[in-house]
Formats: structure tokens, C-alpha cells, sequence
């Protein structure tokens, strides 16, 4: 059987390699650019191409089309706004579910699985409808903390049901489960005790996943976030690498295990946090999106990650576009979308790699 050791050592990358790799950024920008367009475009209200152009070109380059003011505020105050929070949310999404799958050593872990999507839930609802904090501490930082006290109770309930902590990912999957059931539990009893009927009807339909109501300063933030997010993963991608077998090994390769082990599961509680704050909790993104990724580029945390980050992009993109034009007059949650395709797919990959090891 042929095994890899990943090699953490800076190769030196030749010329045609370099090329190649500004070639593949060009197509990967090409893409994400053509999916936002269609995001743009596409809806209730269809809007060609080049009005989208115009709109954008008025807004960013200061030329002065003649454009519908209707049509003007659709493009840009918005579609743009949302298709950008979209892709934010499925590339931050899909690379957390790479950097969890790969330190947990576990096919099924996700932010939504481990109880993360949940805990953040629960700490905006604490904030937006409980009040804690007395207008003090944002949505944002309290969906972070309920992430980050969430993924710290997973880790616990993991430890005193089997020796391993993170190094068993098995038992966190399981003590996942269990954290996702209580803190959804605490959600709905904080809704329930605290917020009005309507209230309640909102956040309810906010926490399968709601981008209707994303504005700009939305866009800033989930953008800075997912983009410093990658780039952190990204820097620990050989040490990723060095966990293909498992914590030892990598410690044995000269990887600082806790101290990456504790950046990167800080990064993806903090991805997380911001995402469910700002669209709710969306499933299978962060699940099915590696595995998809995988298969086209392979197991190298240096072309998984932004390959990942790409295809959560245009995915969720391409669900947004779906919730808004699959029933006249109405906005389906997008969980709902993520759920319906997410799930068949991921039973596809599961039977695929069955075939593979028969």
C-alpha cells in the first residue's frame, strides 16, 4: 500500500508551476465572478447581463449610464450585497468543514454536526432577543461565544466518554450530536420565553437560513472574516497535511499540535459564529463540500482549501438563487435548499467510496 508523509519543508515551486497556479487563480476568479453575476441577475425580477454591468460600472468606475432607478436599486442595494454574503458564507462554511474532517480524523464533521452552528445560535438569540448584554455586546460576538462555549462542551462530553479529546473523532461526532440537541433545545426555549409570536416566527425562519435581510455592512463583515479565516488555514495548510495521520505523527513531524490544533479550531468558531450571526444556521455546506472538493484535487491542504472555498462559494450562490425562484412569491429558507441537495449528494459520496474500497 502506498502511503505519503506530508513534508513540511517550502518547496521550491518552478516556473511552469507557478504559471499554472496564476492560470487556475484566473479560472477560479472567472468562475466566482460569473456566479455572482448570475446571483445578480437571476430572480423574480430577471435582469440581463448588461444592465448588471451598467449598474456596477456607475457605482464603482463613476460613468453615468442611463439606467431604471428601480432596477439600479435592485442590482446593487440588494442582489450584490447578497450574493457577495452567499459566497462568504458557503466558502467559509466549506472550509471549515476541510479543517474539522481533517483534525477530528472524522468524515462527518462540521460545524453544524459538532454543535458550533448551534451555539452560535443560541448566543445571538441570547443577545438579539434575551437582551444579554444590555446592548453591549454584539450579535457577532455573542454567537462567537456561544460557539466557542458549544465546541468547548463537545470537547468535554468527547473526553469523558473516551480517552482521545480531539484525537477522537468518533466520540466528538457523537458528543456533537448531543451538544446540537441541547443548545437548539436552549434556542428554542429562549424564543419561546422572551420573544413575541412574530419575533419568534422570524428568528425561526432567521435560523434555517435567511439572507433576505443582508445589507452592505453584512457584506464587509462576512467577507473580512471568511477572507482572514482562509488565509490562516491556508498557513497551516502542511501541518493539515501532517494530521492525515493523526496528532502523533504530526507531532513527530515537528507540528506544534495543540498550538494548530487550538488557532484553527478558533478560526472555524469564529468563521462559524460570524456566519450563523449574520444568515443562521446553514447545514451540509461544511459537510458535503470537502468531500466534493476531494475528489476533484485531491487530499493536499493546499489545494483542497481554496478549491473548497470556491465551490461553498458558487454552491451556496446557486442555493440563494433557487430559494428565490423555486415557488413564485415566496423566499424559501436557504437550510432548507443546502438540505435537499446536500443530503442525496453526500449519500452519492458515501456509496461512491463503498464501490471504492470493494
Amino acid at each position: 500500500m502506498n502511503t505519503y508523509t506530508p513534508s513540511l519543508s517550502r518547496p521550491h515551486l518552478p516556473a511552469g508551476r507557478l504559471l499554472r497556479a496564476a492560470l487556475l487563480g484566473a479560472a477560479a476568479a472567472a468562475l466566482l465572478l460569473l456566479a455572482v453575476v448570475s446571483g445578480i441577475a437571476i430572480g423574480e425580477t430577471d435582469i440581463s447581463a448588461r444592465i448588471v454591468y451598467e449598474v456596477l460600472a456607475n457605482q464603482m468606475l463613476g460613468t453615468s449610464y442611463v439606467i431604471d432607478p428601480i432596477n439600479a436599486g435592485i442590482v446593487w442595494n440588494y442582489r450584490l450585497s447578497r450574493a457577495l454574503v452567499a459566497a462568504s458564507c458557503g466558502a467559509g462554511l466549506a472550509v471549515c468543514g476541510v479543517v474539522l474532517q481533517s483534525l477530528l480524523r472524522n468524515a462527518l464533521a462540521e460545524p453544524y454536526l459538532l454543535g458550533i452552528s448551534a451555539g452560535a445560535s443560541t448566543g445571538a438569540v441570547l443577545v438579539s432577543v434575551a437582551g444579554l448584554g444590555a446592548g453591549l455586546v454584539s450579535m457577532s460576538t455573542g454567537a462567537f461565544l456561544g460557539a466557542v462555549c458549544a465546541f468547548a462542551l463537545v470537547a468535554l462530553l468527547a473526553h469523558a466518554a473516551g480517552n482521545g479529546g480531539l484525537r477522537n473523532g468518533g466520540q466528538i461526532v457523537l458528543a456533537g450530536i448531543a451538544g446540537s440537541q441541547l443548545f437548539n433545545a436552549l434556542t428554542s426555549l429562549i424564543i419561546t420565553k422572551s420573544g413575541s409570536a412574530e419575533q419568534a416566527r422570524g428568528i425561526m425562519f432567521w435560523l434555517l437560513g435567511n439572507l433576505s435581510g443582508v445589507r452592505w455592512p453584512d457584506t464587509v463583515l462576512t467577507a473580512s472574516v471568511t477572507m482572514a479565516g482562509v488565509l490562516v488555514c491556508l498557513m497551516h495548510a502542511r501541518s493539515l497535511d501532517a494530521f492525515t495521520f493523526g496528532s502523533e505523527s504530526a507531532a513527530a513531524l515537528g507540528v506544534p499540535v495543540r498550538r494548530v490544533q487550538l488557532t484553527l479550531l478558533l478560526a472555524a468558531a469564529l468563521m462559524t459564529a460570524v456566519m450563523v450571526s449574520v444568515v443562521g444556521a446553514i447545514g451540509f455546506v461544511g459537510l458535503v463540500i470537502p468531500h466534493a472538493a476531494r475528489l476533484l484535487v485531491g487530499v493536499r491542504h493546499g489545494r483542497l482549501i481554496p478549491a473548497s472555498a470556491l465551490i461553498g462559494a458558487i454552491f451556496l450562490i446557486a442555493a440563494d438563487v433557487v430559494s428565490r425562484t423555486l415557488i413564485k412569491g415566496q423566499v424559501l429558507p436557504i437550510g432548507v435548499i443546502t438540505a435537499l441537495v446536500g443530503a442525496p449528494v453526500f449519500a452519492g459520496i458515501l456509496l461512491r467510496g463503498r464501490r471504492g474500497h470493494a
